[in-house]
């Protein structure tokens, strides 16, 4: 950029700073330390300088912007601290996860394409027995709270204008449907009932929802969910790390879209191989 050029586009983005902070010159002047007849030549019209360092940076402190924004080397006017605040949080994460912050998200999301790997199998696609038997032990009286809370969860899909995407190892669910590994404990019957549930959401809810099958041979995800253009989260176990900034939900976005791209089961076949591994059990 040419140095006049700068040098405009400095002056204007100092007149927004006063105004967005609701001050005026004679203010700026006081807080900075600076001659008010110095702001008054840096603000007019044909001034062609570049003030030194300390006037841009004594500026930006008393504005709350960045000096580099100032100066047109930055697209934000927040300093590094507060961008980084704003698009990377960590939130807690509890031991269902069907907890308010995340249901928070989907709503503020609705409208828009989520895509899902969940850490297991998607615990608003379960029924009352299964995540009865999974939870219970850890929360006991909540787990009807968890029941409710995917309920809610799966009530909302059913309205909402988002469609949803589902990721899953194969392995997650073979081992569910023949009950090994995770699951070696769960009764048949209550896997059984739990397929049948799958197949009929799955006919009622196609395409808008829709579940593919990756082999982690090939591919592997950690339970990561991204909620359009706006957020996009990883499960670690006690929290939730929320990422904001468009470049890393867009990468995330990547991410998803290519475990679709490698799936061994699409949503188109995923009811049929669920029949099959139903009719392969003894």
């Amino acid at each position: 950029m040419h140095k006049l050029q700068r040098a405009d586009l400095f002056r204007t983005r100092l007149l927004i700073a006063i105004r967005r902070a609701g001050t005026n010159q004679s203010e700026l002047a006081r807080r900075t330390g600076i001659d008010r007849s110095t702001i008054s030549q840096l603000l007019r019209d044909d001034a062609a300088r570049l003030p030194n360092a300390h006037v841009v940076g004594a500026c930006a402190s008393a504005l709350g912007v960045s000096a580099d924004w100032l100066l047109g080397l930055a697209e934000h006017p927040e300093n590094a601290t507060d961008l980084l605040a704003s698009a990377l949080t960590l939130t807690n994460a509890p031991r269902a996860l069907v907890d308010q912050q995340i249901f928070d998200w989907h709503r503020e999301a609705e409208g828009y394409k989520i895509r899902y790997v969940p850490a297991a199998l998607p615990d608003m696609l379960k029924t009352n027995d299964v995540l009865t038997w999974e939870y219970e032990p850890h929360l006991g009286r909540t787990t009807a709270q968890a029941i409710t809370a995917s309920a809610n969860r799966l009530a909302w899909m059913r309205q909402s204008a988002s469609d949803y995407e589902i990721a899953m190892p194969l392995f997650e669910l073979h081992s569910f449907v023949e009950g090994s590994g995770y699951y070696a404990d769960l009764p048949k019957d209550v896997r059984l009932r739990q397929v049948d549930h799958w197949l009929d959401l799955t006919k009622a809810l196609y395409p808008r929802m829709r579940i593919y099958l990756f082999d982690a041979r090939q591919v592997y995800s950690a339970p990561i969910t991204v909620f359009g253009p706006l957020l996009a989260v990883i499960y670690l176990g006690s929290n939730y790390l929320a990422f904001r900034d468009t470049q890393r939900v867009r990468a995330f976005s990547d991410h998803f879209d290519n475990l679709v791209r490698e799936a061994r089961i699409t949503a188109r076949s995923f009811p049929d191989h669920l029949n099959e591994l139903r009719e392969a059990l003894p």
